[in-house]
């Protein structure tokens, strides 16, 4: 019992970690990376430009369902 309680931990834990450290590599602004003999080169700007679509999507979603619960309130 103890060991299957440590285990979910552990491996919730880890993955926790591991998502963690993806969203901090995710949000730097650095063009080239080198962890452990991995290398990796990405296109920030790219990045950037679908950040910033993400952002003007989600805002207008957000207006929208705010305009709905509005029209909603005058019509009761």
């Amino acid at each position: 019992m103890l060991t299957e309680v440590f285990w979910s931990f552990f491996l919730t834990s880890t993955i926790g970690c591991i998502l963690g450290l993806v969203k901090i590599l995710y949000r730097s602004k650095c063009k080239r990376c080198n962890l452990c003999g991995l290398e990796i080169e990405r296109d920030t700007q790219a990045e950037e430009k679908v950040d910033e679509l993400e952002m003007q999507r989600s805002k207008t979603l957000g207006n929208n369902s705010l305009d709905n619960t509005e029209s909603k309130k005058d019509e009761i």
